[in-house]
């Protein structure tokens, strides 16, 4: 185990920032914990999330892997099988897809499989979104090819206080978690506070009251959602944002409790809209809250369309907080 210094209390932190802090604390506090990926360590992470790391606790324990994410991520479950505590990072979600074998037939299937003899104490770390120009094979989201996969979580913080908190508390389960990061956020700042208490990994958080409407989002989507609430606001709409934090499993309990206030709901995403979470949101709200809506449960999401390259075409591909306003104003006529 490594000196575990004390954090310094920080009034803002970038995100990168934040999960690299809680890599080093949870390396610090646990040998079993380790970092296996492409350019994590002499060059730092493609995000600088493992900067600095390589040189505090050497290449055993923040391992540069090479471009083969099924067989590293198949290394990590063994590792996890075995007693480690091993975080992958994956370069982008887009890559993902060749890792899906060890996700899905092995880390996601094992604790069942054994009977609960096995346990699987594995995070997969997992940059993506629409970012910058960086094409359909680029900026793809997957939440949709993972959250009907039994025996995976999935959280998506947004925040670097939230991204702070989720990982250390990923990296202390004993399941497999897809840890999904949006790459427009690593360098947006938040207010950060080491030593405040963590809600539970998986609850969702109000970020905005309101009494009209609920609008549900997550990751970058909540950023843009919370703007649109604010700005509607000044129009005398008062829309209640609530960021989900974690998509597998999902806070219904805080959906609902939300709903019975706000009797309309508008939920938005930025991956595309047919099968994706959103879909199972609106299903589930429909289904456990039908008498409390006065109408259907809204979606608004990405264009089904490969992500454009075209600066214009990729804004006009993902919801705006202007298409949001929009949608909103829609659901209220009705």
């Amino acid at each position: 185990m490594g000196h575990i210094e004390p954090v310094t209390p920080r009034p803002e932190l970038k995100m990168w920032e934040a999960l690299n802090l809680a890599l080093d604390r949870a390396m610090a506090e646990d040998d079993a914990v380790f970092i296996l990926g492409e350019d994590v360590g002499l060059y730092g992470g493609s995000y600088r999330v493992t900067q600095g790391l390589y040189a505090k606790y050497g290449e055993w324990r923040v391992r540069d892997a090479p471009i083969s994410e099924n067989s590293f991520t198949g290394l990590g479950v063994g590792a996890a099988l075995v007693g480690g505590r091993p975080v992958i990072e994956i370069m982008t979600v887009n890559f993902a897809y060749l890792a899906l074998d060890a996700i899905i037939n092995m880390a996601a299937k094992i604790r069942y499989m054994s009977g609960g003899q096995f346990r699987v104490p594995l995070v997969v770390r997992m940059p993506g979104g629409v970012a910058r120009q960086l094409a359909a094979q680029h900026s793809q989201r997957i939440e949709h090819a993972l959250l009907n996969v039994p025996g995976l979580r999935i959280v998506c913080p947004a925040t670097p206080q939230d991204a702070y908190w989720q990982l250390r508390q990923a990296i202390h389960e004993d399941d497999p978690i897809i840890f999904m990061e949006h790459e427009l956020l690593y360098f947006d700042s938040g207010p950060f506070d080491p030593g405040a208490a963590p809600p539970p990994l998986h609850s969702g958080r109000i970020l905005r009251d309101g009494k009209d409407v609920t609008l549900v989002a997550w990751s970058r989507m909540s950023r843009l959602a919370l703007t649109a609430a604010e700005e509607l606001g000044e129009e005398g709409i008062e829309a209640e944002v609530i960021d989900l934090r974690s998509l597998r499993p999902l806070d219904l309990p805080l959906l609902l409790e939300s709903l019975r206030r706000t009797h309309r709901v508008l939920v938005v995403e930025e991956d595309c809209l047919f099968g994706g979470a959103g879909a199972e949101i609106a299903a589930t709200l429909g289904e456990r809250g039908f008498y409390e809506l006065e109408t259907p449960v809204g979606r608004l999401a990405g264009a089904d369309v490969p992500t454009p390259y075209n600066d214009r075409l990729e804004a006009e591909s993902i919801p705006q907080v202007s298409t949001i306003k929009a949608r909103i104003r829609d659901l209220l006529k009705a």
